[in-house]
């Protein structure tokens, strides 16, 4: 039996799963990479944690400070998990928009929530603009910047593509997965690609995001609209800049249910969107690739996170939201 020494060592290290719907509709192998299975149920617990040490290296986080980060709602969680552990404060941003099991796991977790309405990026009020101006004004308070901090992407690069890597012994054909801040996608390019440069990295964009456009045609330009949260992207973050994306992909919202409901149905995993978004992308970077290949992604987060929206019927229907076809 194996003992781990501490909370924060149960960050990473998660399974990979093949996923055998979506791998016969592929006619290849594709894998899932089970974040859910991090300690906040999401893949943002590893970024939580390398930005959380990031600052304590660099001076910039002391004992009994704070940590203010703007969020969809998952890194919140994460942050909040690791700072506990470590003795800090948080204060998360949040769009008003988000899911309830969201806001209620920050608040039993003890960060202090700051709810703002939705707005773009452009307007001073955006969550990530708030979260900045809580930062500046709280003493002793560090500005986690998941967007723009790079420490985020170098948890993926030393953690998860290593982890893909070995756990699929080196052979792997694709990767992909959808944008939010950039991290995943570009630090499991850049880990995958320094083991094997024909590994193929492929952006899963959600309508309502620019970066499909501008990785196919060179121009940041937005199209329709999702209710995927935690993804979708207008702008090249800092951790996105230099990521090694080989070919892109646009899923809609009704595609990407169409996967959560049969992933659900016929292999019991309950997943959110964002998830069955990047399922999706998988499958068509495998029909891509050719047949026999194999292909990774990466399943977000929990579907326990998402009751009283995308898994409620009444929900679904508010948002026109409803089964695809094959």
């Amino acid at each position: 039996m194996q003992i781990t020494p501490d909370t924060l060592s149960l960050i990473g290290n998660t399974p990979l799963v093949r996923l055998n719907g979506p791998s016969a509709a592929a006619c290849c192998e594709i894998f899932g990479k089970c974040e859910y299975a991090n300690p906040g149920a999401s893949v943002k617990d590893r970024a939580a944690l390398f930005i959380v040490e990031d600052a304590e290296a660099r001076g910039a986080l002391q004992p009994g400070g704070t940590i203010v980060e703007g969020t969809a709602g998952n890194t919140g969680i994460g942050l909040a998990l690791v700072a506990n552990a470590k003795g800090y404060r948080t204060v998360i941003v949040m769009p008003e928009t988000q899911s309830r099991e969201k806001m209620d796991t920050l608040r039993a977790l003890g960060a202090e929530l700051v709810l703002v309405p939705a707005a773009a990026y452009s307007n001073p009020c955006h969550f990530v603009h708030t979260s900045r101006r809580i930062a500046e004004e709280t003493p002793g308070a560090v500005w986690a910047n998941q967007f723009d901090n790079i420490a985020n992407r170098r948890a993926h690069i030393v953690g998860t593509a290593e982890e893909i890597w070995q756990q699929m012994e080196g052979r792997i054909d694709g990767f992909t997965c959808a944008v939010g801040t950039g991290g995943t996608l570009a630090g499991v390019g850049l880990g995958l690609k320094a083991h094997d440069e024909r590994v193929t990295i492929a952006l899963t964009d959600p309508h309502g995001a620019a970066l499909y456009e501008y990785y196919a045609h060179g121009e940041l330009k937005s199209e329709g609209s999702s209710v995927a949260e935690g993804i979708g992207q207008g702008r090249i973050t800092a951790n996105l800049d230099g990521a090694p994306i080989d070919t892109q992909f646009r899923i809609s919202d009704d595609e990407g249910w169409y996967w959560v409901e049969r992933l659900l149905r016929e292999e019991g995993l309950c997943l959110g969107l964002s998830s069955g978004i990047n399922v999706a992308g998988a499958i068509a970077l495998g029909r891509q690739i050719g047949g026999g290949s194999r292909v990774a992604t990466i399943l977000c987060d929990t579907g326990f996170r998402y009751l009283s929206t995308l898994h409620n019927p009444q929900w679904r229907a508010t948002k026109g939201l409803g089964p695809a076809t094959d």
